[in-house]
């Protein structure tokens, strides 16, 4: 048994506490009522356990779930097959836990337009749910992800460096900042899970330097790093890839669209949440390892509050332990956060070593 994967095969293995954190999923952050239609969508790479134990904690709420999976596309973004589309547009509630997930394609983007409230669960399996859903304290969650949140917005110049040569610079000039993993309050908005913040500084203030060390993903080829991989930014977009082996891979995949759009920097995200403490290979997980910074690049989400583009594709990459500056002052050194009131809810979500 392979704990540290989460590769356990057998049905029973934590499915209590799977039980439990489906529940929470719908009822606590989907909002889901009596009578609404819950579409679960997976392809061949999902874990169908995930996928029936959503499915049947929303029908004893007396919701009404449908479940849908297909095949594994090659690249994440991609239109999903047309009867998914239209089941997506024609729902109340979508949990979309495809390994290639549909954010950003055009059927998803109409599904949001028709109002349902969405939700990016990519790769979920039995362990992620127990370690990031069940087992967290989802309204102190969100308590520190509105303090961050406050905090990014109530600055202008953000300067992000790490020890591995990461040394970004923006402005955000006002822009909006978002709890990604809040609650789905309003219908035609889509979420994530609880322990990010998300936004995105004026694009063409961006310049300079990240250092992906982490995990990217995608493609898939790539996930957790084995090295790795140096980005140079001018005024938004990215115009250098170095490295080695995997440097070469996503230089390659980039280049395989054809699209200036798949170079611009799309967003900044902050990632918190307690279950998750090292890589794994599956980005929801990945870009919330409590303390990092995650980048994405490519389609711009309308959600995000930025200028707002489509792209073929949408690519995210983390930097494991940064150190933050806002207006000149130290806000997060070397992956842990140094701002006191921050630290008090650290402490209070029980996160090791506040």
């Amino acid at each position: 048994m392979n704990l540290n994967l989460g590769i356990e095969p057998r049905d029973e293995y934590l499915s209590l506490e799977l039980a439990k954190g489906a529940r929470m999923l719908l009822e606590g952050q989907m909002l889901v009522k009596k009578g609404e239609t819950v579409l679960i969508t997976g392809d061949t790479s999902s874990d169908r356990r995930v996928m029936e134990a959503i499915a049947q904690a929303a029908y004893a709420m007396d919701a009404v779930p449908v479940v849908l999976y297909y095949h594994t596309m090659p690249n994440a973004c991609t239109e999903p097959p047309a009867p998914v589309s239209a089941a997506a547009q024609a729902s109340d509630v979508w949990v979309e836990l495809s390994y290639a997930y549909v954010m950003h394609s055009p059927g998803y983007q109409k599904a949001l337009a028709n109002g349902v409230r969405y939700t990016c669960l990519t790769g979920m399996d039995v362990e992620m749910m127990v370690k990031c859903v069940s087992r967290v304290d989802f309204d102190a969650l969100m308590e520190l992800g509105n303090h961050l949140k406050e905090c990014i917005a109530a600055a202008d110049e953000v300067v992000i460096k790490c020890a591995n040569g990461t040394n970004l610079k923006a402005y955000n000039r006002g822009r909006h900042v978002r709890q990604s993993g809040a609650k789905a309050l309003k219908k035609g908005e889509s979420v994530m899970m609880g322990g990010q913040i998300s936004w995105c500084p004026v694009e063409e203030t961006i310049n300079g330097t990240i250092v992906f060390d982490g995990a990217v993903y995608p493609p898939s080829d790539i996930c957790a790093l084995n090295g790795q991989i140096r980005l140079e930014f001018k005024e938004g977009r990215l115009v250098k890839i170095e490295g080695g082996r995997e440097a070469k891979i996503y230089e390659d995949w980039f280049a395989s669209f054809n699209d200036p759009n798949m170079y611009r920097l799309a967003h900044y995200s902050l990632g918190f949440n307690p279950g998750v403490t090292k890589i794994t290979g599956r980005i929801v997980e990945d870009e919330r390892v409590f303390g990092c910074i995650e980048f994405g690049i490519g389609s711009q989400g309308r959600v995000i509050g930025g200028s707002f583009w489509s792209a073929a594709s949408h690519t995210d990459g983390t930097v494991l332990k940064p150190t933050i500056i806002l207006d000149g002052k130290v806000f997060e050194e070397n992956g842990v956060y140094v701002e006191p009131k921050t630290r008090e809810l650290c402490k209070k979500l029980g996160v090791t070593g506040y």
